[in-house]
């Protein structure tokens, strides 16, 4: 899975992109997922998630970036300042069976070295 800032805007910090991933990591009991991969840049985010079938892949990516808009929006006051939101409304999601599970979690963790 992958989403974006809104507008693209490189607003993701080192700091914020830490606390990100801290609250999608709070989350995955609550939200029925498990991560396999993270990883984040600038201005987007990369997932490699397994996902209660039961629960649905889009309503757990909306809870998500529900979640992690409010946080870090009430933690980090200048996104408030830069972005009217902070996610896009789209998402990119595919699933892995073409590939091996293995080449996509190389594929995420080789993201920051692009």
């Amino acid at each position: 899975m992958i989403w974006t800032t809104k507008y693209r805007r490189k607003v993701l910090s080192e700091e914020i992109q830490s606390e990100l991933k801290k609250y999608i990591l709070e989350k995955q009991k609550e939200f029925e997922y498990e991560i396999l991969e993270m990883e984040t840049m600038n201005d987007h985010i990369h997932l490699l998630l397994d996902v209660n079938p039961d629960r649905g892949v889009s309503k757990i990516i909306g809870e998500i970036k529900g979640y992690t808009s409010k946080k870090l929006r009430e933690r980090f006051i200048e996104l408030r300042k830069k972005l009217p939101c902070l996610w896009t409304r789209s998402k990119f999601i595919s699933t892995v069976g073409s590939v091996s599970l293995e080449v996509v979690k190389k594929y995420i963790e080789d993201q920051k070295n692009v």
